[in-house]
């Protein structure tokens, strides 16, 4: 009887400990969030450097966003690689020998990655992944696709994401020296004349 009152004050003990912890780190959880949904909101657009790594390539070059769904990336490589969405289509040329590929958006992680609004929805009802030192990161599943979206834990800002590409490789793309709402010339996200 004494051992059974005991494990019974103890596991009451145990269970009001959880509550508390619970209590504690939910909150600031929903903090967390709520400071990225806030920063989301007020960005409109963000440029940027980038290190981008595909398998055990990595290529650097510099970057604007701008929501919705736009983006123009030029790659500091030999070939001068640049990638465009301009909110419909994704274009990827190699400027050197005039290669081209297009893609309709909604087709690449991008359609996901470049919707402010959808990111918000996602972060409001997705559970942090993980915290390090510096970044806070989201699991977003659609279907067969898993992106990982990562924030600056300091700024709240757009760290980088990671995914895959359309051959399987894993992708892992990093934002460097970010600057939010910019004065950016929009005339950047019209599509080159197809060949």
């Amino acid at each position: 009887m004494l051992v059974r009152e005991m494990f019974y004050k103890i596991s009451k003990q145990i269970i009001i400990i959880i509550i508390v912890l619970c209590n504690f780190i939910n909150p600031s959880y929903s903090s967390i969030k709520k400071n990225i949904i806030n920063n989301l909101l007020k960005t409109n657009n963000l440029n940027f450097d980038f290190e981008q790594k595909i398998e055990q390539k990595i290529e650097k070059g510099k970057c604007t966003i701008k929501y919705p769904k736009k983006i123009y990336c030029i790659y500091d490589n030999l070939y001068k690689k640049i990638m465009i969405s301009n909110g419909k289509t994704l274009l990827i040329k190699n400027l050197k020998n005039n290669y081209q590929y297009i893609y309709p958006l909604k087709k690449t992680p991008l359609e996901m990655i470049l919707d402010k609004d959808y990111l918000i929805k996602q972060i409001t009802n997705l559970k942090i992944n993980n915290i390090t030192d510096d970044k806070i990161s989201f699991v977003i599943n659609k279907k067969d696709l898993k992106i990982k979206i990562f924030f600056e834990k300091n700024t709240n800002n757009l760290k980088g994401w990671e995914t895959e590409d359309i051959y399987q490789n894993k992708v892992i793309f990093n934002i460097l020296n970010i600057n939010t709402n910019q004065k950016i010339d929009n005339k950047i996200f019209r599509l080159p004349k197809l060949n």
